[in-house]
């Protein structure tokens, strides 16, 4: 921190909320509180004291249980006393040589490649912190974790594996592997970590300290904007309201609202809706049984399970693959409608379905995991095989690129019209 900050930011100065622009002043919190945003909701800012013995330890399991889940088999197959075993990147492999790569690719990184580097950029920065000193590359270390964070789907993956356990349950005996359950600690040592990890362990909870400060006005109305990364509230560094550079983390400024941000979204949505066509129309997988195939599109699997007797996993598969993405396309157009409208309808609700298509929209990635990893394990040549097919290539277009809507969307602007309509 450069004695410029120093000066010009107190610990009870102020701090903007990220959702909704509202500024509060900063107040210290006691051990293990929370202050949360007392318009929207949001968390603002939490007590970071005592944490980084906490999240080293949990970031330091889950890099062991990393290796073991990467090292020893993760699911095998039996039948007829032939064993079809698999490790974790099995399934990457079997989507590449089934001429999908771009699949292979993207369960590549959602599953295997970006939890690991999550856990490694975190050992970087607060390894160095416990010991005293700051290692090179933090700023941009912890902006690469915010970055992957929305992409590591640890839980999204081990649905996919319980649902297919399920499904190839009446096809044949399946065997957890010692890389299945070291898969699933790393699940729960990471979520534990991101859970607890704080910006406050890297840059302090500061602010700058106004004479006029009106409750609830919003850090625009006070000509302030917000830095992204560590989250210190500075006067807008240009005339125009966009560009420079954060004093204290040397991040680039964005300005007081992200740029585009409504025709970003609008071409992303537009773009996920004409592909969702495709994606349901055309089969996700082929089930080949004896020499004959059966493809099955997304509906078409889960009509299967009901007719299987599988109403529960039906039910999952239904709406993390159906109801989840046309729920994000319909929820992001209302969201975007209402905001080019300038409304002032009930913004706090418009928030909330905000924060719902950023939670539930990479749960839909779990018809993905399960196509790669069904298609590696079920290779038994004469009697029964499973390939990818192209409607799964469609599929996962449609969630990365609702995922990107989501994220290029400035939940901020449902505020800024907040009293200036009736």
């Amino acid at each position: 921190m450069t004695a410029g900050i120093d000066e010009q930011t107190t610990p009870d100065g102020l701090i903007a909320c990220h959702d909704c622009d509202a500024v509060h002043r900063l107040q210290p919190l006691e051990r293990g509180e929370r202050a949360h945003c007392q318009r929207c909701g949001a968390l603002l800012y939490r007590d970071a004291s005592g944490r980084l013995d906490e999240i080293l330890a949990y970031s330091s399991a889950a890099l062991l249980l990393y290796l073991l889940a990467n090292i020893f088999p993760f699911i095998a197959l039996k039948l007829e006393g032939r064993v079809e075993e698999n490790l974790l990147t099995s399934g990457i492999l079997a989507l590449w040589q089934a001429g999908q790569p771009q699949l292979a690719v993207l369960v590549g990184l959602t599953s295997v490649v970006f939890p690991g580097l999550t856990i490694l950029c975190m050992l970087w920065i607060l390894l160095p912190i416990r010991f005293g000193f700051r290692a090179p590359g933090t700023t941009a270390v912890y902006r690469l974790i915010r970055r992957i964070g929305p992409w590591t789907l640890l839980g999204v993956f081990m649905l996919g594996v319980l649902i297919a356990m399920v499904k190839l349950a009446d096809l044949a005996s399946v065997i957890p592997g010692v890389s299945m359950y070291a898969y699933a600690g790393l699940m729960l040592c990471a979520a534990a970590a991101s859970a607890r990890f704080d910006p406050a362990l890297l840059w302090p909870a500061r602010g700058p300290h106004p004479h006029h400060y009106a409750p609830r006005a919003s850090a625009m109305e006070l000509g302030f904007c917000s830095c992204h990364t560590c989250g210190l509230l500075l006067k807008l560094p240009v005339q125009d309201h966009s560009g420079g550079h954060c004093p204290r983390c040397g991040s680039h400024l964005h300005g007081q609202r992200r740029h585009d941000s409504v025709a970003r979204t609008w071409a992303l949505v537009i773009a996920a809706a004409i592909l969702a066509v495709p994606a349901n129309l055309y089969p996700v997988m082929t089930v080949i049984r004896f020499g004959q195939g059966e493809p099955n599109t997304i509906l078409g699997g889960v009509v299967h399970l009901i007719d299987s007797g599988m109403w529960g996993l039906a039910m999952i598969v239904f709406f993390a693959s159906i109801v989840v993405p046309f729920m994000k396309l319909g929820l992001l157009s209302l969201l975007l409608i209402s905001v080019q409208r300038e409304s002032a309808w009930r913004p706090l609700d418009r928030t909330r379905l905000y924060r719902i298509t950023e939670i539930v929209g990479a749960w839909s990635m779990v018809d993905i995991f399960l196509v790669g990893i069904l298609t590696a394990l079920v290779q038994l040549q004469a009697l029964a095989t499973i390939e990818p097919g192209i409607g799964a290539s469609y599929f996962a277009a449609v969630v990365v690129i609702t995922m990107f809507a989501a994220q290029s969307f400035d939940p901020r602007l449902i505020w800024d019209h907040q009293g200036r309509r009736p």
